[in-house]
């Protein structure tokens, strides 16, 4: 049969799609793109704000006019956590956000039965992790490898957990040998993602954490760069930074989850740490590497915040001198503790994103012409207008004029700043 397949979301979800979508060839189906007509017409949802419940529901009812015969499944966050809504739209297939597997089961079988199907679990009750194949989108560049899903912080905006569940991990000779295989494939580097990959592990009760979790595939996979997905503040510990500073493959780009530079706001998301815990976390990272790209998200006008708690953020952070943020004005998450809370007026959120969003651009203007001067080992991922473009290890995109460079990792001498990307020449030594 053919598939069209359309992805909203976290880089899992888009982790998960990869794998149903290797999984399906390996079935015989063939893979179409989603404006084409297909026997089946898969919605891979999100459910992270309320506008990703409308974009979920746009691109199911674009499904069914795409194709009205077709068989219309949908699986991913927004139908786990509401499946009366997506059941009201009428589709042929309603799944949750687990066992991808199972659900291309079903997906055949809704083809050929050509009648209604439905399979949503109770996510809290989940205590197996689901092992999928790992690859990546960029022609045997990048690969992401899921190493870990669920999350139990229960933040007070977010619903996740009740969408993915509890923590369960990988074990990490099985990402291990994942990783050598990647490696075999022609990747050149490899991206751990999850829901919450600083809890890698816990599950496990073996004592390993995520640093024990590095060293495993850093072992099995010694040709593969690392990059590290999302962290929580709490991960970032002496014996952290000793242990992954002698990694000589991984990247150094951190991202710091953040949300607020403030201790009371903080309190009111029930986030795990302070300001001052955070704090020693960028302190830490950049004793034990030389100038790290440390990044971060922010929420701003979080249920309560106040304009002096505002000003204590943007103070908090210039003190941190992030090399890139991520900023978000708070979207009510309908079954959210937060839901509940005094809000924000949407034109003082959105008033104070504006506000942070010009001290990230100062901090970022900084960060790249402190690049300038710098030797990077760039991979190059594709040829645009004549260059070739890749990232060094700090995720900074790098151009230069060289093209047809895919998939080698060179030298490159950091000559400018263009946009948000650096400009370098190739120096004569490869890796």
């Amino acid at each position: 049969m053919k598939v069209a397949i359309y992805t909203l979301g976290c880089k899992v979800n888009q982790y998960e799609t990869q794998a149903m979508e290797q999984e399906l060839r390996r079935r015989g189906h063939t893979l179409v793109p989603f404006e084409d007509q297909a026997d089946a017409y898969v919605v891979n949802t999100c459910s992270v704000t309320a506008v990703s419940d409308r974009k979920s529901r746009q691109m199911i009812a674009r499904a069914k006019r795409i194709c009205p015969e077709a068989v219309v499944a949908v699986c991913g966050c927004y139908s786990q956590t509401h499946p009366d809504d997506v059941r009201k739209l009428g589709v042929d297939l309603l799944a949750g956000s687990g066992e991808r597997r199972a659900f291309l089961d079903l997906l055949e079988q809704a083809v050929a039965e050509r009648r209604p199907l439905e399979s949503v679990d109770k996510a809290l009750e989940r205590r197996v992790f689901e092992p999928l194949p790992a690859g990546g989108l960029e022609g045997r560049t990048r690969a992401m490898l899921k190493v870990e899903d669920g999350c139990v912080n229960f933040c007070t905006y977010c619903i996740i957990p009740y969408a993915r569940g509890p923590v369960r991990s990988l074990p990490a000779e099985e990402a291990a040998a994942q990783a050598a295989a990647l490696a075999e494939e022609g990747y050149r580097e490899i991206v751990l993602t999850g829901i919450e990959i600083s809890s890698w592990g816990r599950d496990l009760k073996n004592g390993q954490s995520l640093i024990d979790l590095m060293e495993a595939i850093c072992a099995a996979a010694p040709s593969l760069r690392l990059r590290l997905g999302s962290l929580e503040p709490r991960t970032i510990t002496e014996d952290f930074c000793r242990r992954a500073s002698a990694l000589p493959q991984l990247c150094p780009h951190f991202h710091l989850s953040l949300q607020s530079g403030c201790d009371e706001t903080l309190r009111r998301m029930n986030r795990r740490y302070d300001t001052a815990r955070y704090l020693q976390s960028v302190a830490l990272l950049r004793q034990y590497f030389d100038r790290p790209a440390i990044t971060t998200d922010l929420i701003t006008g979080f249920p309560g915040e106040t304009e002096e708690e505002f000003a204590q953020t943007l103070d908090f952070l210039r003190r941190c001198d992030f090399a890139a943020m991520h900023i978000f004005p708070y979207s009510i998450r309908s079954g959210t503790p937060a839901a509940k809370m005094p809000q924000v007026p949407r034109r003082v959120k959105e008033e104070r994103a504006h506000r942070a969003a010009a001290v990230a651009e100062e901090m970022r203007r900084a960060y790249l012409a402190g690049c300038v001067g710098k030797v990077y080992p760039v991979l190059f991922e594709q040829d645009k207008d004549g260059r070739s473009v890749g990232h060094s290890p700090n995720y900074t995109q790098v151009l230069v004029d060289e093209p047809g460079l895919h998939n080698q990792v060179r030298a490159v001498a950091i000559t400018a700043v263009e946009g948000d990307a650096l400009v370098g020449a190739l120096r004569e030594e490869q890796e």
